[in-house]
């Protein structure tokens, strides 16, 4: 156990941001596996710019890598494309 009054406040907020990037890492997932689902593309263009921005959000805070994100954008707006 930490000794140092820093190492303990230390373990308390990353323990906080940790639970935080989780919760908004799953909501990103979330988020991306519903855009998957939709079929019309009326529904999808929202859901996408919300969840490009959202990827975009967690690649800044070094929470996901920035090129993951950006694959994952680049794949969601190929499908939202396609769809009709």
């Amino acid at each position: 156990m930490a000794n140092h009054k820093s190492a303990l406040k230390r373990i308390r907020s990353s323990a906080t941001r940790r639970l935080r990037n989780r919760y908004q890492a799953k909501t990103t997932r979330n988020l991306v596996k519903k855009l998957r689902q939709t079929t019309a593309k009326s529904e999808a263009l929202p859901l996408l710019s919300k969840v490009s921005s959202m990827l975009d959000r967690l690649a800044k805070r070094n929470v996901i890598h920035k090129n993951k994100a950006s694959n994952n954008k680049a794949k969601l707006a190929k499908y939202v494309n396609k769809l009709s």
